[in-house]
């Protein structure tokens, strides 16, 4: 019998899919792809499979999920298999460089940006730049890992030269123009079956940790006083009527690159202009802003592997 098969590296991230795919009475089966072994001149099974492998994955301990998964992927594509995300979304996921060269292909504009690898060339990238504010993030990150921000190239220097810095697991440093938004928000556009579901508004104002996901959420803390406190503001909304032009762009650059599920994330800057600066194919959604709206990804997404797996059986 066909069922949908997960592949994955991080269970704290697939609860609320399998929950829906269980509402649906949808067959399925969690592939945990950390580490394992793989017979090349074996077949695969039938169905649908859907991968959600994270470029975060290193943060966990899994440093080579994505590696054994391109292998995956290899073998069901070889094979014909239904794939949801396959190697070139992986591609895109691990790789922000990837992305831009991708975006950039279709007519999308993303933030200036430099690459250098070895430590002392990302100071003569932020030369080259020549930007009077600027960002450096990791090629493969998530979880905004490796984000700083600069106003200065001495700054940075100190930041090389000191404790904090971080090493990208791919060697990978990018050296970014620094978008600075009138209001400390980004929007966060997200697809299934590559067809627009919503914008979620992201409040930006305690730095560039932006996962939606609820393992990501941390608790809100409270000084105490005398006074009640006021309710926290929701870091994260989903938007009403919306869908501005750059949808139908996105629509077209994720059918151009064969991905069907993702979460992109732009910012606009004073004058008005939109940047588009990450894909994230593993994309999660904010279970507090759903219920505010009354929309549901993972319904969604479980809907859509439903029709693939019913189109299957004809």
């Amino acid at each position: 019998m066909s069922k949908i098969y997960v592949l994955h590296e991080n269970d704290e991230w697939t609860g609320h899919l399998t929950e829906r795919l269980e509402e649906l009475n949808l067959p399925y089966e969690l592939w945990h792809l950390d580490q394992g072994t793989l017979d090349l001149t074996s077949e695969p099974p039938e169905g649908i499979f859907y991968n959600r492998i994270s470029a975060s994955s290193h943060t966990r301990n899994h440093r080579f999920a994505p590696e054994y998964t391109e292998a995956v992927l290899a073998w069901l594509e070889r094979h014909g298999r239904t794939v949801i995300n396959g190697s070139r979304a992986l591609r895109l996921e691990v790789s922000k460089v990837n992305q831009y060269m991708a975006l950039n292909q279709a007519g999308i504009q993303t933030p200036k940006t430099i690459t250098a690898v070895g430590r002392y060339n990302i100071l003569e990238a932020a030369r080259k730049l020549d930007q009077s504010s600027f960002i450096t993030k990791h090629n493969r990150a998530g979880k905004g890992q490796g984000v700083q921000l600069f106003h200065s190239t001495e700054a940075l220097r100190e930041y090389i030269d000191g404790p904090s810095f971080e090493e990208p697991v791919d060697g990978i440093t990018l050296i970014q123009q620094y978008i600075e938004a009138p209001e400390p928000y980004i929007v966060r556009h997200e697809f299934v079956g590559g067809k627009f579901v919503y914008g979620v508004k992201v409040d930006t104002s305690e730095g560039f940790e932006l996962c939606p996901a609820d393992a990501c959420t941390i608790e809100d803390l409270y000084c105490p006083t005398d006074q009640q406190a006021e309710a926290p503001k929701a870091k994260f909304e989903i938007l009403k009527n919306y869908r501005p032009d750059i949808v139908d762009h996105y629509e077209a650059f994720l059918k151009e690159n064969n991905v069907q599920v993702a979460g992109i994330e732009a910012i606009q800057d004073a004058e008005g202009n939109l940047y588009t600066y990450d894909v994230n194919t593993n994309t999660n959604y904010n279970s507090d802003a759903e219920a505010a709206a009354g929309t549901y990804g993972m319904l969604e997404l479980a809907r859509y592997f439903g029709g693939l797996l019913e189109k299957s059986y004809v």
